[in-house]
């Protein structure tokens, strides 16, 4: 295994870098869209935004962002109003995006491959003033805009996009005085139980998390990035898309993953950086396996990276024994724009520890008892820093419960510290208390995925019959394809390695696992599949 040396002209980061924070926020842009102009100047002709279709320079997607604001405002966007794209990665998208947010108007960022009944809830929650439609590129778009009476504009430069009717009832948002705190992207949470909450990131928010993750990763304009994850989606938007257009990088797009495709673009493109999920990762393997393929190598590549949902030991050593290169692993949520903490690429690791907390955040373990808890002690993750989100919007009394006076953000997941570096232990409400002992998911889970029979399971906690506020706990397992497993087995398995009360008190063995765009499982579908609650 290797980990690829830095280019000439690139300069490696130390582990932490909290000396120049002020610094970078200082430089950071006011706005989302401001991050084109300096490469546009600096060199116009680099190309930044290529897909199947073409490719736009800095200076074409400049002028194209122009172009689109302009005509925005003939359309009746005004400031503060809320703009709907519903979308999948193309640079039609791209150009939307920062054109709204170039009119200090609201991108409600909506995935087009949601649900007909979660994009209505998104479009009439947020009070959206118009809607959009990448059509071009996405099926499912197009469906959404036939049920919103939506018309399909071939529109010069952007392609066909379709444009919902002019909602003429919406107040606008008032601008804040300082650009930068302006909301740049409402995101509403696909979450795994409960509805969607709108989250309201400002500039700051995630130009502050793509200028770190960047830095991490020393990109540079010679760079090329796969953007396969969502940009409706944090991690894509800010990690990936704004990482790439503040570095002066060529971001090579993807609407979704297709394990042909992506091979064919590491091979023509000579990608050099790739972030992925685990479950891209996983659909790669088993190609690879189909195939007969047991190890890649592309010599331009330097970084590949997983988030978005937990990664498994098992898949993370997969994935570094094909490449023969370090997969490295990161943790965030939506209300953090998303990133929270990230493996220094100086710094590879053989565990599944998502790295150390960002320079310039700074993070707290608190206990049931609301202390902090002692030094590996596992405890309920609160962060602080300039990527917390501004708030849920027209939820006032949830953004209280999430940011307390202090500025302290409650992610609701349990975590561990282990010298400086950050474990994920569950989520605080899937916390399954069994015989009034602790049963954390996530351990359970990578316990079960450690079978070589298992693809992925997901541990949840039901209420038991026979003890009084107590739980059991259930498995629900995905095979590996085209394996006899079968529970007794994996029930055995189990027991070798886990404590008695922590043990699944029944397997269920299922052919799918419902999951979100970003790849984490709908526990509460689950639930809901099995037990009607």
């Amino acid at each position: 295994m290797h980990t690829p040396p830095p280019a000439a002209n690139r300069m490696p980061y130390p582990l932490m870098f909290e000396d120049q924070i002020p610094e970078l926020l200082a430089a950071l842009p006011q706005r989302i869209s401001d991050t084109v102009a300096v490469w546009a100047e600096r060199s116009p002709n680099h190309p930044a935004l290529v897909e199947s279709s073409g490719t736009w320079t800095y200076l074409q997607l400049a002028d194209q962002i122009s172009e689109t604001r302009n005509w925005l405002l003939h359309l009746g966007v005004r400031p503060g109003d809320r703009v709907l794209i519903v979308c999948e990665n193309c640079r039609a998208f791209a150009a939307l995006l920062l054109a709204v947010a170039a009119l200090d108007a609201w991108p409600v960022l909506v995935n087009a491959r949601l649900s007909a009944s979660e994009v209505d809830q998104i479009r009439d929650h947020s009070g959206a003033r118009l809607a959009f439609y990448t059509t071009a590129v996405s099926p499912q778009a197009g469906q959404h805009a036939k049920r919103h009476g939506a018309v399909v504009e071939d529109k010069p430069g952007l392609g066909p996009v379709a444009i919902g009717p002019l909602n003429q009832g919406v107040k606008p948002e008032p601008l804040e005085p300082d650009p930068a705190s302006r909301v740049a992207a409402l995101i509403y949470t696909s979450g795994t139980t409960g509805l969607p909450k709108g989250v309201m990131l400002s500039h700051r928010n995630v130009l502050y998390v793509a200028a770190v993750s960047a830095r991490i990763r020393s990109l540079t304009p010679e760079d090329r990035l796969y953007g396969i994850l969502p940009m409706s989606h944090a991690v894509g938007l800010s990690v990936v898309f704004l990482g790439a257009l503040l570095s002066g990088s060529t971001l090579y797009l993807a609407k979704r993953f297709d394990p042909v495709a992506a091979l064919t673009a590491l091979e023509k493109d000579r990608l050099s950086i790739v972030l992925g999920s685990p479950s891209m990762f996983s659909l790669l393997l088993d190609y690879l396996a189909m195939k007969g393929i047991s190890s890649l190598n592309f010599p331009a590549l330097r970084i590949i990276s997983s988030s978005g949902a937990p990664l498994q030991p098992a898949l993370k050593a997969a994935v570094e024994k094909v490449f023969g290169m370090v997969l490295y692993n990161g943790y965030g949520v939506t209300e953090c724009s998303p990133n929270i903490a990230q493996i220094p690429v100086e710094s590879p690791r053989s565990d599944t520890s998502v790295g150390r907390i960002l320079p310039g955040m700074e993070a707290r373990l608190v206990g049931s008892d609301g202390n902090t808890v002692s030094s590996g002690e596992i405890g309920e993750l609160w962060v602080r820093g300039p990527n917390i989100m501004k708030g849920y919007y027209r939820a006032p009394e949830e953004t209280a419960a999430a940011i307390n006076p202090g500025g302290w953000f409650n992610t609701r997941d349990l975590a561990r510290f282990e010298d400086g570096y950050l474990f994920i232990a569950g989520r605080t409400r899937e916390l399954i208390v069994h015989f009034g002992l602790n049963v954390y998911p996530a351990e359970v889970e990578a316990v079960l995925n450690a079978h070589p029979k298992v693809a992925r399971s997901a541990v949840i906690g039901r209420p038991a019959a026979d003890v009084k506020g107590g739980e059991e706990v259930v498995a629900f397992v995905l095979p590996a394809p085209q394996s006899s497993l079968n529970p007794a087995e994996l029930a055995e398995h189990a027991a070798r390695h886990l404590a008695p009360y922590k043990r699944p008190s029944e397997i269920l063995l299922v052919s799918s696992l419902p999951l979100t765009p970003t790849g984490k499982v709908r526990k509460d579908e689950l639930l809901a599949s099995r037990y009607g609650g």
